[in-house]
């Protein structure tokens, strides 16, 4: 399995201004849906920071996104471990297929590849 992009997820009351902070270090908004907003440095795209307010679809918000290149091979070998899964793998309305798991410090994880 291959890792494409590991980026930290903050949680934020005010994405707007958090984006405007994060602006001023140099990254530029990549997608904004409003609840989340992914920003990347313009000169290594693989650098990048998720501001979210409360996800749309899961039930907790993730501190970590880990995009994969199989997200089902992923799920495979994390379920097989009994590790906590926070929110199934799902094809989401906004292009991914993901999953939350639980590692074992209590942090969230968003697994996710591109559709």
């Amino acid at each position: 399995m291959t890792i494409r992009r590991a980026v930290p997820d903050i949680t934020t009351a005010d994405p707007v201004a958090s984006s405007g902070f994060y602006q001023l270090l140099g990254f530029r908004e990549e997608m904004n849906l409003g609840w989340v907003v992914n920003l990347v440095s313009p000169s290594n795209p693989t650098a990048q920071i998720i501001l979210i307010t409360k996800d749309a679809a899961a039930p907790v918000n993730p501190d970590l996104s880990v995009e994969v290149d199989d997200v089902d091979a992923a799920y495979e070998a994390v379920r097989a471990t009994g590790a906590e899964i926070v929110h199934p793998i799902t094809d989401e309305e906004w292009g991914v297929r993901r999953f939350f798991v639980r590692d074992p410090d209590g942090k969230v994880v968003n697994v996710v590849g591109h559709r």
